[in-house]
C-alpha cells in the first residue's frame, strides 16, 4: 500500500518542485534588478534616430541631481531636475517604464520643458542609479513619489503646481499613487498605457509570452513577492487606487497594445470617479502613442491641461 502511494504521489511532488523552481526563475526574470536598459521592441526601432536626438538634448540641458535618503546607500533614490527656461511654478514629475530609467523619458522631458514646465525625472527602485534589489511595479515606488512631490513643494513653495505623468509601469505607478492623500499642489495626472493591476498584467503575460496558466504560477510568484517585497500581488491594484482618486486624469493607450492590453485602459477609466478623459490612439502599439505623432500627442496633453492646470 505504501509503495503504491509513493508511486502515485512522487510525480505530483516532482511537478510541485518543478513549478516552484520555475516560479523562482520567473520571479527573478520579472522582478530582479537589471543594470541595463533592454533593447526596445522591433516595432519601435524605426524611431531610434528621433529617440537619440532627445537623449542628446537631455544630456546637454542644464540640470540638477536630486536625492532621497542620500546618505543611505541601500535606500538612496536619484532624480534629474531640469528647471524651466523661464521661472515657473509648474512642475511635471515623470515616471519611467519597466526596466527603463530617467534618461529613457527624454522625449517627454523635452515636450514638457517646451511647454514651460520644470521637469523632475526619478529613477525608480531597482532602476538606473537608484537603490533596490527588486522591481516593485509601482506599488512601493508610489511612496517615493510622495517624497518627490514634497521635494518640489519645498523648492517652489505653497504656490507650486504639480502634474504627475507616467508611461507603462510609470503610468500604473501614477495610477497607484492617485489613491493616496496627496498635497493640494498636485493638480492632475496623465497615465499612458498603465496596467490595471500587477496580478492581471502578470497573468496576461504568462499566457501571451510563456503560454502558461495562472495556476500554480501566479500564486507561487505572488508568495515569493510577499517574502521579498512585503505584499501579495493580488493585494494591490491600479483600479482600487483610482476608485479613491479625486484628481482629474487623462488616460492614453495605444489601440494595438499587446503588452498592456487596451482593455486595461477601459477598466482603469471605468474605475475612476474623478474628472477623466480617455484617448485611445489608433494604430499605436505599447508606449508608441507619442512616437506616432509627437505634435498630436503634445496637442492632446495641452488641451487637457488647459482645463485642469491653468
Amino acid at each position: 500500500m505504501t509503495h503504491r502511494f509513493l508511486k502515485l504521489t512522487a510525480p505530483l511532488a516532482l511537478a510541485s518542485i518543478g513549478a516552484l523552481a520555475f516560479s523562482h526563475r520567473l520571479f527573478n526574470y520579472a522582478f530582479k534588478r537589471v543594470d541595463y536598459v533592454p533593447e526596445t521592441s522591433a516595432d519601435k526601432q524605426k524611431y531610434a534616430d528621433q529617440y537619440y536626438a532627445y537623449v542628446k538634448w537631455y544630456n546637454q540641458i542644464p540640470s540638477e541631481t536630486w536625492y532621497l535618503h542620500e546618505m543611505d546607500s541601500s535606500n538612496r533614490m536619484v532624480a534629474t531636475y531640469i528647471p524651466a527656461a523661464k521661472k515657473s511654478l509648474k512642475t511635471v514629475i515623470i515616471s519611467h517604464g519597466y526596466k527603463g530609467n530617467r534618461e529613457t523619458m527624454a522625449n517627454f522631458a523635452k515636450m514638457y520643458y517646451d511647454m514651460g514646465f520644470n521637469v523632475l525625472l526619478p529613477d525608480d527602485r531597482a532602476h538606473g542609479d537608484s537603490a533596490g534589489k527588486y522591481i516593485s511595479f509601482g506599488w512601493l515606488d508610489r511612496l517615493d513619489y510622495i517624497n518627490w512631490i514634497n521635494s518640489v513643494i519645498k523648492r517652489d513653495g505653497e504656490s507650486a503646481k504639480v502634474l504627475l505623468f507616467g508611461v507603462s509601469m510609470g503610468g500604473a505607478t501614477m495610477e497607484m499613487l492617485s489613491g493616496e492623500n496627496l498635497p493640494k499642489q498636485v493638480k492632475a495626472i496623465i497615465a499612458d498605457c498603465g496596467y490595471s493591476s500587477i496580478e492581471e498584467e502578470l497573468v496576461y503575460l504568462l499566457k501571451e509570452q510563456f503560454h502558461l496558466p495562472k495556476y500554480p504560477f501566479e500564486p507561487l510568484v505572488s508568495t515569493i513577492n510577499r517574502t521579498r517585497l512585503g505584499y501579495y500581488l493580488g493585494d494591490v491594484s491600479s483600479k482600487e487606487q483610482l476608485e479613491k482618486n479625486k484628481l482629474p486624469i487623462l488616460f492614453i493607450h495605444g489601440a494595438q497594445d499587446i503588452y498592456v492590453p487596451v482593455e486595461m485602459a477601459y477598466e482603469n477609466y471605468e474605475a475612476t470617479k474623478a474628472p477623466k478623459q480617455l484617448w485611445i490612439v489608433k494604430g499605436a502599439s505599447h508606449a508608441e502613442s507619442f512616437w506616432k505623432s509627437p505634435e498630436r500627442y503634445q496637442h492632446r496633453v495641452t488641451e487637457f491641461l488647459k482645463t485642469y492646470l491653468r
